[in-house]
């Protein structure tokens, strides 16, 4: 039973959570959880010996922690098991789905309807958590109870967690950061300096804005850890893999190199493809996630991409619509 009242997580009762991933994240996530005492924590993948139902049995939170194309084979496979509606799913993948446009928690939230949903992100890099350092982080849900239910789960001596009730703008935080830390690699990369890199995030945070607040999401959530906080871990951390495509395209490499070297899914790729498509078809100006497109296609240089920002019509700082 979760108690879902205001207080300190002492107060709560025994709960299970049931981690979907066992990556890197899905790793990080269940050290976390393991912080509270009060927490019984299950981790599994396609490779567990125990089905998925059996893993979830009993279960008071469901987190899912697979990559961006794992979400929609995740949601079938939880969909052929019986799952009580009173269980509470949280999603803490960053991306955007290629077919639908869809965030995963809005995919979560179609295929289960009944189940309150809600979204964990935050500037989270997974190794700095594995190593236990202190971090901050971000749940939010339109069900203000599961929030707080899942804010006390979470909540320790290393992990301050924070809840909102714009789950969207959350969500939204966390993956269009990714496709500006491709960016910031690529003006670490060509060693443009300090003022450059200011400048980048500077602009990069009112793209972000423009764009969520055409999908939905709240202005001021962006200010927060899951939007400015999110953005300045990543895009300043060589930790990042969204970072490591940006630096390495500005050495020289090709990407399927670069991709090489990193053994592992980077989200900003799959989400600016779908980003410049969303802005296309709706008319919103993108221009950092149009540049770092056009990048990763090799239709331009690094240098390119750059002066291509510095040539960009000269226009008030603060305009209406934060262009």
């Amino acid at each position: 039973m979760i108690n879902t009242a205001r207080g300190d997580r002492v107060d709560m009762a025994p709960v299970t959570i049931a981690i979907i991933g066992a990556g890197v994240w899905g790793a990080a996530l269940a050290r976390l959880a393991r912080q509270n005492p009060q927490a019984i924590v299950r981790l599994w993948s396609r490779r567990s010996p125990e089905s998925l139902a059996e893993a979830i049995g009993g279960a008071n939170f469901v987190l899912s922690a697979v990559s961006m194309k794992g979400v929609s084979d995740s949601i079938t496979r939880l969909a052929a098991t019986e799952m009580p509606p009173s269980t509470v799913l949280i999603t803490a993948t960053k991306g955007l789905d290629a077919q639908s446009h869809q965030t995963p928690s809005q995919m979560w939230h179609s295929a289960f309807p009944q189940n309150p949903i809600v979204v964990l992100s935050g500037p989270n890099l997974s190794q700095e958590i594995e190593h236990g350092l202190p971090a901050a982080t971000v749940v939010a849900s339109y069900d203000q109870g599961a929030a707080e239910a899942a804010q006390r789960l979470f909540a320790s001596n290393v992990l301050r967690v924070y809840a909102n009730l714009d789950p969207i703008g959350t969500e939204l935080g966390g993956t269009l950061k990714n496709v500006m830390a491709i960016a910031a690699g690529v003006c670490d990369g060509l060693q443009l300096g300090t003022n450059a890199k200011a400048a980048l995030l500077t602009r990069a945070l009112p793209e972000m804005i423009r764009i969520g607040t055409h999908l939905g999401a709240q202005a001021e959530t962006f200010f927060g850890l899951a939007g400015l906080g999110d953005l300045l871990a990543t895009c300043n951390s060589a930790l990042s893999r969204n970072y490591q495509v940006g630096y390495g395209l500005a050495q020289g490499k090709p990407l399927d190199r670069v991709l090489a070297e990193i053994h592992s899914t980077v989200e900003g790729i799959n989400t600016v493809e779908v980003l410049v498509a969303i802005a296309r078809e709706q008319q919103i100006p993108v221009p950092i996630a149009r540049q770092v497109h056009r990048l990763l296609h090799g239709q331009i240089t690094p240098q390119q991409a750059v002066r291509a920002l510095i040539d960009r019509d000269l226009k008030q700082e603060f305009e209406d619509e934060l262009l």
